[in-house]
């Protein structure tokens, strides 16, 4: 099938036109400037800079208009089809501009109303949502899972536009994306959504994303009657009837509706369960009729789809545990977060491993930290997302502060003065020290462990003398070394 689709992409007239490079302007909240007048700035902010080497962002701005109204500017997205950053040429390129506003208002519950009380029967967002604010620069896949996603979908919207006709080439507005649990398949649902309709905003004011759980949808209550279920589905309509939004129907761990099905088929369930079951694919023929609609769908057990609902997807993604190459960036976008807020300081250099590729991955003094992280990586395959995002947090929980320095801290800290746990041949009691202080001198420790007792000791203290001085905090505080005795 992918040779056939490859060789009648070959077939089809090519129209040469300059690469098109998008820029995302994040607007502050509290600001009323226009979109058209923020665009102009923002023109102006990027012929300054004619040769950018991938992805790129300002925070900062010399333009008073930029610095009242605007948080960020991205160039966004060039690394989805080439793996290694390359140079563009921001003068050969068709610049796309999308400016946004984040919606802060968090989640609603959509509820139905039941004979005896009211059933929470999804979850609904209004886009671009806060929460989903750099998710989708966070997901990290081996495959081209991103761009093709957002190709599919400008497809629908370019066909839609055509007025092809849907008798002649069939398209649902259906993504399936089935794999084990903890690889991303929601989040990237919920990503999609959000860069859609920042992607979008040109033809769209907002974006509308409603999060349906089928474990709630086939509940006891709901399998009385196919009525909730066209309820809830009525109120998903009259949210695609605005034209001025782009809606986005997420039915998580889709693969209860087989479950309720094969069920049924056992008779362990009344024969109203699988009319409800019927009751949401009719009720998805239906809305996948409007242009302005997409329906993202997820499953954990690929075996146990629906073959009904399979049949209706026109992308069907797997999803898997990343390879060595993605852990190796999931790490490198952990440990640079926690450079950036200064858990761990001081900043130490970490190369790519397409830099690494480049010198051979020889270890040298600048190689070393990285390569160290390459072969972590390597350790961690058959780890899902989900956990490997969790191992910085736990490292830090379970073997750093556990070897922190024995610190008495300050009243205002601490309520017992109690020191923290001390290093087996190493004591110090430091006195009313700034915490950034104290967090700092932690932190170095840590890094120093593999030193002789006596020389850390001594780097130590000229490190805290140096420190403390630099802030001019040294004549009013009082640091004592108490080396332990088999220094």
């Amino acid at each position: 099938m992918d040779e056939a689709v490859g060789d009648l992409k070959q077939a089809l007239p090519c129209v040469a036109e300059a690469p098109t490079v998008h820029v995302e302007v994040h607007q502050r909240s509290c600001s009323t400037a226009k979109k058209e007048d923020i665009k102009l700035s923002v023109r102006k902010l990027l012929n300054r800079h004619n040769i950018v080497f991938g992805d790129y962002k300002w925070n900062e701005f010399d333009d008073p208009f930029l610095a009242r109204n605007v948080q960020s500017v991205s160039i966004v997205d060039t690394e989805l089809k080439v793996k290694d950053p390359q140079p563009i040429d921001l003068g050969a390129c068709t610049i796309a501009l999308h400016v946004f506003q984040l919606n802060e208002g968090g989640p609603s519950s959509e509820t139905l109303e039941e004979e005896t009380e009211n059933i929470t029967a999804a979850s609904h967002w209004v886009l671009p949502a806060a929460e989903f604010h750099g998710l989708w620069d966070s997901l990290v896949y081996d495959v081209e899972v991103k761009s093709h996603l957002l190709d599919y979908v400008m497809t629908t919207l370019l066909f839609s536009d055509k007025n092809v006709d849907s008798n002649l080439i069939a398209w649902n507005r259906v993504v399936l994306l089935h794999g084990p649990p903890g690889t991303g398949k929601t989040s990237l649902c919920k990503a999609l959504a959000q860069k859609l309709t920042i992607r979008l905003s040109s033809r769209y004011q907002y974006g509308q994303l409603i999060e349906i759980n089928s474990h709630s949808l086939f509940s006891k209550w709901f399998s009385e009657s196919g009525k909730l279920v066209t309820k809830m589905f009525q109120k998903i309509q009259d949210l695609i009837d605005d034209k001025d939004a782009l809606v986005f129907v997420l039915i998580d761990e889709v693969e209860s509706l087989t479950a309720a099905r094969n069920a049924c088929r056992a008779g362990t369930e009344p024969s109203d369960a699988i009319r409800v079951v019927n009751a949401v694919l009719t009720q998805i023929d239906q809305i996948k009729r409007h242009c302005n609609v997409v329906i993202l769908t997820t499953s954990n057990i690929t075996e146990r789809i629906d073959v009904a609902f399979v049949d209706r997807a026109d992308i069907r993604q797997y999803i898997g545990p990343p390879s060595a190459a993605a852990i190796f960036k999931i790490y490198l976008s952990c440990l640079e977060e926690l450079m950036k807020c200064q858990i761990i300081y001081p900043r130490q250099q970490l190369l790519t491993l397409r830099e690494l590729e480049m010198i051979g991955f020889i270890e040298n003094n600048v190689s070393k930290l990285s390569l160290l992280l390459s072969e972590i990586s390597r350790k961690s395959e058959g780890l899902s997302g989900r956990v490997l995002r969790k191992l910085p947090f736990l490292a830090h929980a379970l073997y750093i502060q556990s070897h922190h320095l024995g610190l008495v801290l300050p009243e205002s800290q601490s309520m017992t003065g109690s020191p923290l746990p001390l290093p087996p041949d190493l004591s110090f009691v430091v006195r009313h020290l700034p915490p950034s202080v104290i967090s700092h001198l932690s932190l170095e420790i840590t890094c120093l462990r593999h030193l002789p007792a006596a020389e850390r000791l001594l780097h130590l203290q000229l490190w805290l003398t140096s420190h403390i001085s630099s802030t001019r905090a040294l004549p009013s505080r009082e640091v004592c070394f108490c080396p332990s005795p088999d220094l």
